[in-house]
C-alpha cells in the first residue's frame, strides 16, 4: 500500500474527530482534498451572502465565484468544478481531482 500524499485531521462539527480512545482521527488523499475545499468555501464568506438571497442572478454569480474558488486549488482539474443549488439551504459541490477521482459533497 502506498503512503498517502495528502493527510489531515478529520474535522466534524468544527472540532477534531476523536476515535474511541480519544486519539485524533486522520483522513488522507481524496477525503483530505474534499475537506480542504469545504473549509475554503466556508472561509470565503460567499455562502453567507446566499443566506436569504432570493434573486437567482445573484445566486448564479456567487455559485460561479465559488466554482472559480474551487478550481483555484491546484489539486482540482480546471473546468471540472460544478456547484448546483439543490434547495434553499443546500448546494452540491463536485469536482474532479488531478490524482484521484471525483469529490462530491453537500454544503
Amino acid at each position: 500500500m502506498t503512503e498517502p500524499k495528502y493527510q489531515d485531521l478529520l474535522i466534524i462539527n468544527n472540532d477534531i474527530a476523536l476515535d474511541s480512545v480519544g486519539v485524533p482521527m486522520g483522513i488522507s488523499d481524496r477525503a483530505s482534498i474534499a475537506q480542504d475545499i469545504k473549509h475554503m468555501i466556508r472561509e470565503s464568506g460567499l455562502l453567507v451572502e446566499l443566506v436569504g438571497e432570493r434573486q437567482t442572478d445573484k445566486w448564479a454569480l456567487n455559485l460561479s465565484r465559488l466554482e472559480n474558488l474551487v478550481e483555484s486549488d491546484t489539486r482540482i482539474q480546471p473546468g471540472t468544478a460544478k456547484l448546483t443549488r439543490l434547495d434553499k439551504e443546500s448546494v452540491l459541490v463536485s469536482a474532479k481531482t488531478v490524482e484521484y477521482q471525483t469529490i462530491e459533497f453537500t454544503l
